[in-house]
């Protein structure tokens, strides 16, 4: 297959993917316990990626553009099939609740619908634990109970939760790790338009001090306003952040048409552009939630990860294409500029439907 084929084919996989650049912490459950007789569990989700699930369980395919009215009628229609990649249980044994749906439309153009699933039931008599497991999807989410938060993977089934005893507080070394992993995958494999700029950054220049400089510059500007962010000294509403983030990556892909080499100016552009990812990875790990016992451990090694999966994209990169071509009198002809072309269009495209409300 030709370069050009392999960057076509590349961009419309980018494109169609575009409008979930985010997939994480898209999901949260909430299970309540009502005097000890009824239970409520409320998950919140993405409305439009459940039903393509649901849809595509069938054979079939959903229709772009699709109302919040119709969505809901889709998740009602699929009760059943819903149903079995939910599970909840006392004490080991299965409980089928009453089910209600609801969703709502996109608050601004870079939401996404959001469903609300409602299930009810009564607890049965002595019930000692509680076990949980939801298989519509494929990130980490919190499941909640009371004051127990445990964080699932899609798929996997939670620990038994006991309806008795007090849960225990997080250890630190348990948060750490679990938002080391939660910042690393915000950017590999979540993060796709934080991947594309880290990539546009790493494509300047075959130079190891240009993309140190560029990388340096971009990580203390995006932990300023993460932190800013998360302390509530800053609120820049995501219908602003998200266009920008995208203008910011077709920008760096555009200049590396012109450039080959790295300007003063361009390390302040990077800067500037951090300050906008930033406030991005900020509206991420709001959706997330941080433990309150531990929100500095939390908010640092999410951060750390976040920085972990920078450079795995950039040593991903150079172990693909740098290690070997970078030396080469092509390589800017034939994988630089192909492929800040293909990053170009694809933040373009971004733009375009962050902005079209």
């Amino acid at each position: 297959m030709r370069l050009s084929q392999i960057l076509t084919a590349s961009l419309v996989l980018l494109c169609g993917g575009a409008a979930r650049a985010h997939e994480i912490g898209t999901t949260r459950v909430a299970v309540l316990i009502h005097d000890d007789k009824t239970y409520e569990v409320e998950i919140v989700t993405d409305a439009t990626t459940l039903a393509e699930k649901l849809e595509a369980s069938a054979g079939a395919s959903l229709p772009p553009g699709i109302s919040a009215d119709r969505l809901q009628a889709i998740l009602t229609s699929f009760d059943e099939t819903l149903r079995r990649r939910i599970k909840l249980a006392f004490d080991g044994s299965d409980v089928r609740p009453v089910i209600a749906y609801s969703v709502v439309p996109p608050i601004d153009a870079v939401s996404a619908a959001a469903a609300t699933i409602r299930l009810t039931g009564p607890v049965p008599p002595g019930a000692q634990n509680f076990t949980w497991n939801f298989g519509w999807t494929f990130a980490s989410y919190a499941m909640t109970v009371g004051s127990a938060t445990q964080w699932l993977e899609g798929g996997e089934s939670s620990t038994p939760v006991s309806l008795t005893a007090a849960a225990p507080p997080p250890s630190r070394i348990s948060t750490a790790g679990r938002y080391l992993k939660l910042g690393f995958t915000h950017i590999v494999p979540y993060g796709l338009d934080h991947m594309l700029f880290v990539l546009g950054i790493y494509l300047l220049s075959r130079h190891a001090r240009s993309v140190l400089m560029q990388v340096s510059a971009f990580t203390v500007a995006h932990s300023i306003t993460l932190g800013l962010s998360m302390y509530g000294l800053i609120s820049v509403p995501s219908r602003i952040v998200e266009p920008m983030i995208a203008i910011s990556i077709a920008y760096v892909a555009i200049e590396n048409l012109f450039l080959s080499e790295l300007k003063s100016w361009r390390i302040a552009l990077v800067f500037a552009f951090g300050l906008l990812h930033g406030m991005g990875f900020a509206g991420a790990l709001k959706e997330l939630g941080l433990p309150r016992s531990e929100f500095v451990t939390a908010l640092l090694t999410f951060n750390v990860g976040v920085e972990a999966g920078q450079l795995a994209v950039i040593a991903t990169a150079f172990l693909l294409v740098g290690w070997h071509c970078a030396h080469r009198d092509w390589y800017r002809g034939r994988v630089v500029v192909p492929a800040s072309m293909l990053i170009a269009c694809t933040a373009v495209y971004w733009t375009i439907e962050r902005l079209a409300f």
